[in-house]
């Protein structure tokens, strides 16, 4: 009998430490190195993907407990020019992914193990091997999303949100997506050309394979990947 309450003693003792530290991981302060973008420019239109179901893996990922979009405030306010300009075209930014914490790129490296969960496969990663995801770099172990100044994004009419036809959807895993693909029409091009030309003017700079991704040049943490929770 002392031994069966012992041990009932430590599960309990240890499922407490279990919740303690889940408690602790969800409740992590938000750097004030950090801002909402709603804060400093609440005009652009934020569809944050990874907190919902509409992305690659079919459901919210690990660390988005709120459809917020948080930068560090140098990319914060890098934006909010970037809005301004696009304002007097009868345009508008609209945010997908921005501060990514590590625990959601966690999620992305144990869902690419499981190569029997394709659900989203036909919509987002038709053309690619989901074993290959790793080695083409489509997944990998550091994002710099994390670091907090990368931005996943696209352009919006400001009459009626209509996002502008980029060529291929956000997060599309192919060649399609690449900023030199050549294949689409040339308003697509043209398009994508408006949107990296004004990221560029205010500091920001594209990756090549992805046409909805960019980081400001000027990061304030290049070393540092966060995790604390979007909250």
């Amino acid at each position: 009998m002392i031994k069966t309450l012992t041990s009932f003693r430590f599960i309990i003792i240890a499922t407490s430490c279990i919740i303690l530290l889940n408690c602790t991981s969800i409740n992590k302060p938000i750097p004030s190195t950090f801002t909402n973008i709603k804060e400093i420019s609440p005009s652009i239109v934020i569809e944050m993907r990874y907190y919902g179901s509409d992305n690659f893996i079919g459901k919210r990922i690990d660390g988005y407990h709120n459809p917020k979009s948080f930068h560090t405030k140098e990319a914060a306010y890098a934006l909010n020019k970037v809005q301004l300009e696009l304002n007097k075209k009868g345009l508008s930014l609209k945010i997908f992914d921005s501060y990514r914490p590590q625990r959601a790129v966690n999620h992305f490296i144990r869902w690419a193990k499981v190569l029997e969960d394709t659900i989203m496969k036909r919509q987002y990663y038709p053309n690619v091997k989901k074993k290959d995801l790793f080695d083409l770099g489509y997944i990998a172990e550091r994002s710099g999303h994390s670091r907090g100044s990368t931005v996943d994004l696209t352009i919006i009419e400001l009459i009626n949100g209509a996002e502008l036809d980029m060529g291929s959807p956000f997060d599309f895993f192919g060649r399609k997506s690449h900023h030199s693909y050549k294949d689409i029409t040339d308003k697509q091009k043209e398009n994508r050309v408006l949107l990296k030309s004004i990221m560029e003017k205010y500091g920001f700079k594209p990756y090549s394979e992805e046409w909805w991704h960019y980081t400001l040049a000027n990061e304030p943490f290049p070393d540092t990947y966060f995790d604390f929770p979007v909250k």
